[in-house]
C-alpha cells in the first residue's frame, strides 16, 4: 500500500516537534548564557564572581574550581562581551531551526541538517581529544537528528501556499 504525502508528513510531525523543542531549550539556555556573560562584562560583577569562587568552602578534589578561577582571570571581564554575542548568535540559529521545524517548513529541515551537521566534525575532534559522556551524548544526538532530518527532507512534501 502506498502512503500519501500527508500520511508521511503526519508520521514525522512528532519527531519534528521533539527536535524543535530541543532546539528551543538550547536557544533559551544560550540566551541565559549571554545574559550572564553581558553581566560579567561589568568589572564589579566579574570581581564579585571571582571573590565568590575563591572563597567557596567546597571540597574540590579535582581542582576544577581553581582551573575555572584561573581561566576567568586569564580572560578578564572584556572577553564576556564576545561570549555573549556568540551565545546570542547561536541562540538565533537554534531558534530559527526550532521555529521552522515546529511549523514543518521544508527549508528548516535542510537548514538544521546543514547547521547541525557542520558541528559534527568539531564534536568528533573534541570527543577524541578529551572524552566525556556529555560530549558523546551530544555527538550521538546530533548524528541522529541529522540522519532523521535527511530522511524526512528527501521525501516528497506537500506544497503549502
Amino acid at each position: 500500500m502506498t502512503k500519501t504525502v500527508s500520511e508521511i508528513e503526519a508520521r514525522h510531525s512528532l519527531g519534528l516537534r521533539i527536535i524543535a523543542v530541543y532546539k528551543a531549550i538550547k536557544s533559551a539556555c544560550l540566551v541565559l548564557v549571554a545574559f550572564v556573560a553581558f553581566g560579567l562584562h561589568r568589572e564589579q560583577n566579574f570581581e564579585g564572581l571571582m571573590h565568590t569562587l575563591e572563597h567557596l568552602s567546597l571540597q574540590d578534589s579535582s581542582g576544577m574550581r581553581w582551573r575555572l578561577v584561573g581561566l576567568l582571570q586569564k580572560w578578564g571581564p572584556s572577553k564576556f562581551v564576545a561570549i555573549g554575542i556568540a551565545a546570542l548568535a547561536y541562540a538565533a540559529i537554534f531558534a530559527t531551526e526550532g521555529i521552522g521545524l515546529w511549523l514543518r517548513k521544508h527549508w528548516a529541515e535542510w537548514f538544521t541538517v546543514i547547521a547541525t551537521g557542520s558541528l559534527i566534525p568539531v564534536e568528533t575532534y573534541e570527543m577524541f581529544h578529551k572524552f566525556s559522556w556529555l560530549k558523546l551524548g551530544a555527538f550521538i544526538g546530533n548524528v541522529v537528528i541529522v540522519v532523521y532530518l535527511i530522511r524526512i527532507a528527501m521525501q516528497p512534501h506537500r506544497r503549502t501556499p
